[in-house]
């Protein structure tokens, strides 16, 4: 929740600074001559640069009974609580994981742990999803 907010400000605090560098470039008193597209160019990396810190914004989870659909910077999972064998967060972890049958982790980069108290909630809460949906132990 905290980096969504976080990386919406900066995203518009980037596009204002390369607005006015844009809106500024030609009043330099460098001796260099910037025109048009010097402007255009640098309005366009602004643009780049701002949709980039949004990108950091964009993870999110959802959990139910048939499973976890997580969504991270880069990437998304749709997986099944029957190949999920832990839901952890280990100690000095930026951010909650699931453990899969295969050896492979997932990470949940929607859970972190700037969040607080709300991020023990959600990793609660999905452990005990787990336990009710997930794998029974043989025997």
């Amino acid at each position: 929740m905290r980096l969504r907010r976080i990386s919406a400000i900066a995203a518009a605090a980037v596009l204002v600074v390369f607005t006015a560098g844009a809106v500024l470039l030609p009043a330099g008193s460098t001796g260099a001559v910037f025109g048009r597209a010097d402007q255009v160019a640098m309005g366009g990396i602004g643009v780049l640069a701002a949709a980039g810190v949004l990108l950091l914004g964009r993870p999110t989870l959802a959990a139910d009974a048939r499973g976890v659909r997580v969504r991270n910077i880069i990437g998304e999972h749709d997986i099944p609580w029957a190949v999920v064998r832990a839901v952890s967060f280990r100690d000095g972890s930026p951010w909650a994981s699931l453990d899969l049958v295969d050896d492979e982790e997932v990470a949940l980069m929607a859970v972190q742990a700037a969040d607080g108290e709300r991020t023990v909630q959600v990793v609660r809460a999905l452990r005990r999803l787990h336990e009710r949906y997930g794998p029974q132990p043989a025997g």
